[in-house]
């Protein structure tokens, strides 16, 4: 079996598996005492991911936000935010988002060979570009995430991301938060996208921990092998 980082994939949704609507203001799945759970998974990763379209429709900073955590990481040898990466096909990334204007760490683009030109053009010496195929290959990734000495890595979204990744079979363990209401817009962003997932009814995965948060559930599961 190839090496790779161990793979935490992360999401807050609604109860009909919405993860925001189709407003231009940003819709607020989880609490404050969610959010400190997520900002220690966060603390605890050497990379935190998330696809362009997250960063253009969200303009996630992505950082570690309590102080004492990143005092912490600095005083074991780590920068106070984990590693940054995106995914993007298309190339369509704007080098001003605070994805890649906030936190002292590195900024990692992953892309196609068609668009890595163009995407390097774009961003400059705001990121680091790496090709990761004619077509986005998860794979690759993580592969060269290894490389840069990266164990732990937590993926936060948005659908068509946790689709590629579970689809892959790469997640090693998953975590949902349930909000306490329902989008109900047909075309509103989901968990995830229609696809085949190895995660099906003849091969369930397993539920480690459930866990009230205020008005909100955790549940974890980690993925058992296919048979």
């Amino acid at each position: 079996m190839a090496v790779r980082p161990y793979v935490l994939l992360s999401v807050a949704a609604s109860l009909d598996g919405c993860i925001d609507d189709t407003s231009t203001a940003r819709l607020l799945l989880s609490n404050e005492e969610d959010f400190d759970r997520v900002d220690e998974v966060r603390a605890g990763a050497d990379a935190i991911l998330v696809g362009a379209n997250t960063i253009r429709a969200d303009n996630p900073r992505l950082v570690v936000r309590s102080a004492r955590r990143r005092e912490e990481r600095l005083a074991d040898g780590r920068p106070a935010t984990p590693l940054k990466v995106t995914l993007t096909g298309s190339g369509d990334v704007d080098p001003g988002a605070a994805f890649f204007t906030t936190g002292d760490t590195e900024k990692l683009v992953y892309t196609t060979e068609c668009a890595a030109p163009a995407v390097r053009a774009r961003v400059g010496d705001v990121a680091t570009v790496v090709t990761a195929g004619r077509r986005i290959d998860v794979h690759a990734v993580l592969a060269d995430l290894v490389d840069r000495k990266v164990e732990r890595l937590m993926v936060e979204g948005g659908g068509a991301t946790h689709t590629l990744f579970l689809t892959a079979g790469v997640v090693d363990e998953l975590h949902v938060v349930y909000a306490p209401f329902f989008v109900g817009q047909a075309d509103a962003p989901r968990f995830v996208n229609p696809a085949r997932f190895p995660q099906n009814p003849g091969c369930r995965m397993t539920l480690t921990e459930t866990r009230q948060l205020g008005d909100v559930v955790l549940l974890c599961y980690r993925p058992r092998a296919a048979p």
